[in-house]
């Protein structure tokens, strides 16, 4: 079984606290970029696989399991939610297709159409789907510390009848709706907010913040089911990689054409260039955070399965041995570092 539980895990504490400093300081300190870069991506990945356990309850709840330990039966679906979203072996293996196509669509459309006019497009893009993602996160913490009216409820549900085929339209009636709290409407605007005062300034910090709230849920929100499917892509885009940046200027371009939130900026000065007015930053994709952390979230899942933990209810201060976990994060930073 898991070990007792603690009132709080002091490594997440200071994962939350670390990411918090660092966004701060490097603003008005020269932080060496080395150690930025590690240390803002080993807080990101070890918040968010930890904030992943979230999945083993849903995972659950999608098997008939309910919090009692007892088979859900044959009983409505939606008693337990909807069933998690777990990549299978085939979308693995068109992963790097998807991904390619993707990428050299973006490539044409800088090289063919007006560079602004694409960035407008994209931005409102990355500012509608920031906006959810500030109040993911953000909506936690003000339910959590804020006052009692933050966490009440509200919610609206309704299902419609439609005509489609089943292949087409899905499974007849559709159920629509939302269910959040008071918390989460509050971040939402602080989230849309936030996301106006960005797409007029793009400041690198505030792009980082976004890129930062992309990660915490991307890591959270998705399972890749199992080992074998996560090495099937892993493998997949070290090729991808491979080609795509090393072989033909296509990545590099968009990197250097895109203005928005896909990747995390670290100032390499504090003094803007006289010339241009901007600062010299170096980058890492989100890719390269979220994609390991994809796999490292299944392995802390792992992790809490063999020690025993609970499915019900998800704590993510939970105490237990964590080797495949803490082992994999090691070597992902050694190779960081080189």
């Amino acid at each position: 079984m898991a070990e007792a539980k603690a009132p709080y895990n002091p490594l997440l504490v200071l994962s939350y606290g670390t990411i918090i400093a660092l966004w701060v300081g490097c603003q008005y300190v020269l932080i060496p970029y080395v150690a930025n870069l590690m240390l803002l991506v080993t807080a990101i990945l070890y918040a968010g696989c930890h904030w992943s356990l979230s999945l083993r309850e849903e995972q659950a709840a999608a098997r008939g399991e309910t919090p009692g330990g007892e088979d859900g039966g044959d009983g409505d679906d939606d008693a337990h939610g909807p069933p998690a979203e777990v990549l299978r072996k085939e979308d693995a293996m068109l992963f790097p297709i998807i991904g390619s196509c993707s990428l050299f669509g973006l490539y044409l459309a800088f090289k063919f159409f007006d560079k602004e006019t694409v960035n407008l497009v994209i931005s409102f893009y990355f500012c509608a789907m920031g906006s959810f993602a500030i109040a993911g996160v953000l909506g936690p913490v003000l339910e959590g510390a804020g006052p009692a009216a933050l966490g009440r409820r509200i919610g609206w549900h309704r299902t419609v009848n439609h005509p489609l085929p089943e292949s087409v339209g899905g499974k007849s009636p559709w159920k629509i709706g939302f269910d959040c709290s008071h918390a989460d409407l509050v971040a939402f605007a602080g989230g849309v907010a936030f996301c106006v005062r960005y797409f007029y300034t793009k400041k690198w910090f505030l792009n980082n913040v976004l890129g930062i709230c992309f990660c915490l849920k991307g890591i959270e929100q998705f399972s890749l089911g199992s080992y074998k499917i996560g090495a099937i892509l892993l493998v997949g885009l070290f090729f991808y990689d491979i080609f795509w940046v090393f072989g033909t200027e296509v990545m590099v371009t968009v990197a250097k054409s895109l203005d928005g939130p896909i990747k995390i900026l670290f100032p390499r000065t504090l003094d803007p260039d006289p010339e241009t007015g901007r600062l010299e930053m170096s980058l890492l994709g989100l890719g390269d955070i979220v994609i390991p952390g994809f796999f490292l979230g299944l392995l802390l899942r792992f992790d809490a399965h063999i020690a025993g933990v609970p499915c019900f209810p998800t704590d993510v201060n939970v105490a237990f041995p964590k080797p495949y976990f803490h082992s994999t994060l090691a070597g992902y930073v050694v190779g960081l570092a080189t």
